[in-house]
């Protein structure tokens, strides 16, 4: 009988290797053509000071850290939508307690085929996961030459089997994720640490202090602060968000498996 084709093959890897490249180029387009607008600026000089309450050009006093910290504020956003994407599919259409209570059932009367048509409406890696558990149980249910323990062994290696290809395509992307949750931070340190430099260095000039410089010194190191600190408490929170709702589906995943060797010990 064929089998079920994985939920990996609905992700692109081009999809991956494209986003980084594509979140700097947008990122740098938005801080310097928007951002940098010299509309945003007294006088429309872009080395003045931005016009009152204008955060697109207060946002532009930051430095030249600031793209790359907007770069991965949207990386972040796209692999979390992404993810999030995935995940809801890979639970399959019903819930998932609701489904596993429906395949429990129906292998309980020896509706095998039922079963079976159940995971191919449910789909998801819940369901893929059954589906070839149910087509290793029926082989080893006709096979009339290998003990018992033998034919368990081999409806838990083809359950096994399955689990390994599912699991993998859940946690894609989120080593990316992880990653800038403790990137984030540091570029945002650094970018601190330059604008407090040029703050300093505009204290230390002869006589008055050059006012404009050491506001655009301040200003640049409280901006990569707030973003560098947001972009890596939104990352974390979304790394934790999945992470969860994957200890969820893996959970969901062994129960299934189990069911599955329980009722083909019980009935053989």
């Amino acid at each position: 009988m064929e089998k079920f084709k994985t939920s990996q093959k609905t992700v692109n890897p081009l999809f991956t290797y494209s986003v980084i490249p594509l979140a700097l180029v947008l990122s740098y387009c938005l801080y310097e053509f928007v951002m940098g607008n010299p509309a945003n600026f007294i006088e429309g000089n872009p080395a003045n000071n931005p016009l009152p309450e204008n955060y697109l050009g207060i946002i532009y006093k930051g430095g030249i850290i600031v793209p790359v910290l907007i770069a991965n504020l949207l990386i972040v956003i796209t692999f979390g939508i992404e993810r999030l994407i995935t995940i809801r599919k890979s639970r399959g259409r019903k819930p998932v307690d609701s489904f596993l209570t429906e395949i429990r059932s129906l292998l309980a009367s020896g509706k095998f085929d039922q079963a079976k048509k159940a995971c191919m409406d449910q789909k998801g890696s819940i369901a893929n996961v059954i589906h070839e558990g149910l087509i290793s149980y029926e082989l080893m249910a006709k096979d009339q030459v290998q003990d018992k323990e033998h034919k368990i062994a081999t409806i838990q290696k083809s359950i096994e089997e399955t689990t390994s290809l599912e699991l993998p395509m859940l946690s894609k992307n989120l080593s990316i994720i992880s990653t800038i949750a403790s990137v984030a931070t540091l570029l945002g340190l650094l970018g601190t640490v330059l604008g407090m430099v040029k703050a300093f260095a505009a204290m230390a000039t002869a006589g008055a202090p050059d006012a404009v410089a050491l506001a655009n010194g301040i200003s640049e190191a409280l901006i990569n602060t707030a973003l560098g600190v947001g972009t890596s408490a939104l990352a974390i929170i979304m790394y934790n968000y999945f992470t969860t709702k994957i200890d969820s589906i893996t959970y969901g995943i062994d129960e299934a498996g189990y069911s599955v060797v329980q009722s083909f010990t019980s009935t053989h």
